[in-house]
Formats: structure tokens, sequence, C-alpha cells
């Protein structure tokens, strides 16, 4: 006779490895847990909440407040705009007419700035043509329907091409813009590094009446590549 017990319909039930049993413990810690705070579950919510949105604002988007007239006049002085920080991330770079946030420490200065891609690597870029209009890679770009009003497109005259994995970047302000034609002469030649790039200004969010989404102006459309011969590192 075998007197060895056999284990019952209840004992395979409550066996550690049964499905639904380890989800039903931690829902049970997780709400143990928020037993111990104060406000309970509540409290527990928010501080989930506020993670996501750390974790959203490190890793995906992050807003940025508009602190000079350099972008006027589509950017204005307190404007809130959403950077998109996956923009450039899965190996997309930033192209022609782009608003972009960078890092400027050891180019521009400490800080971020929000500047417009003007050139990228490789491009030849002039100002200015005999309408005193920029030029990039021989082609005219009109800048009329984002270069603020009464301003020129530069009144400093410049002749560069953009080191490979650099870009070249203005306000739409220019008279009251510090960017790549003013730091020509300093490390780097004025040119900020793909690398330094925090993002690209998507959204203005706010104040709600300047909400918009900022695309690309089509005037960079027709600027010609630089071939791969004229690249050189």
């Amino acid at each position: 006779m075998d007197t060895e017990a056999q284990p019952t319909e209840r004992d395979r039930s409550s066996h550690p490895g049964t499905p639904g049993t380890e989800g039903r413990s931690r829902f049970a810690l997780v709400a143990r847990a928020a037993d111990r705070l104060p406000g309970g579950r509540l409290t527990l919510s928010i501080l989930t909440v506020l993670a996501f949105l750390l974790v959203l604002n490190v890793f995906v988007a992050q807003p940025f407040q508009i602190p000079s007239g350099s972008m006027e006049q589509g950017l204005r002085i307190g404007d809130r705009v959403l950077v998109n920080k996956l923009a450039y991330r899965f190996g997309a770079q930033p192209r022609r007419g782009d608003v972009i946030v960078f890092d400027g420490t050891g180019y521009f200065g400490d800080a971020d700035y929000i500047k417009r891609v003007v050139g990228v690597g490789g491009d030849h870029v002039v100002c200015c043509d005999r309408k005193r209009r920029i030029e990039v890679n021989g082609r005219a770009v009109d800048e009329t329907a984002f270069l603020h009003p009464g301003d020129s497109a530069s009144s400093v005259p410049f002749d560069v091409v953009v080191p490979p994995g650099r870009l070249f970047v203005l306000g739409d302000h220019r008279s009251d813009s510090s960017d790549s034609r003013d730091h020509l002469g300093s490390p780097g030649g004025g040119m900020i590094p793909v690398g330094d790039v925090v993002g690209r200004a998507d959204w203005i969010v706010w104040p709600y009446r300047h909400w918009t989404h900022l695309t690309r102006p089509s005037a960079y459309a027709r600027v010609p590549a630089v071939p791969a011969e004229g690249v050189h590192g």
C-alpha cells in the first residue's frame, strides 16, 4: 500500500507557480505601500504621474521658455515651446529650417539656446547676394516668411563652409540675435555640434493664444544637397 500523501486539488491550486498568484501578490504589496503613505492611494497616484512626467521630460519632450527676442516675430519673449527630444535620436539629423534648442556651452555661453538651422554639414553658406538674401549651396533662400519685419538677412557678411557634424544657426530677428555670425572667430567657428542639440521645437504651447505647430519653411526645400565629394572632414 502506498502511504505517500497524494496532492489534492487544493494543494495544486496554492502552488507558488500558479498563474495569477504572483500578480495578486504584487497588487497586495502596492496596496500595502499605498496604505503607508499619507493620503494613501491618492498620494501614490500623484507620485506615479509625477514620475511619468519626469521620464517624459528627460527622454521624450521638454518645455522651453523663450528668454529673448532673437526669434521674433514667430517666437516671442515668454512663449513656451515643446521640444521634441526624440526628433534626432534614431538616425535622423537636423535639417535646414528646423528650429532647434541646443546646449551652447563652450560655443555661445553656458546656457541652452534656440535658433534656426540655416546650414548643415558640408553646406556653403554666403551672405549676401545682390538682393540681400542668404545663399546656401549657390541657391538663394527667401526668408521673408519668418524673418523679423524690417530685418535684412544679415548686416554682417559671411562666407562659410559648415564642417561635417556641425550646424550653422541664425535667429529670425537678425538685428537682435547673437548666433553663428557672431562667433565665427571663436572655438568651433560658431558652428554647433549636432551632438549638443537638445531637440527640435515643434509646438508653441503657451500662452494658448500663440498655440501653433512650428513647421519647416518650404524655402529650404529648394536648396540643393552637397555632393559627397564636396564634404571634407
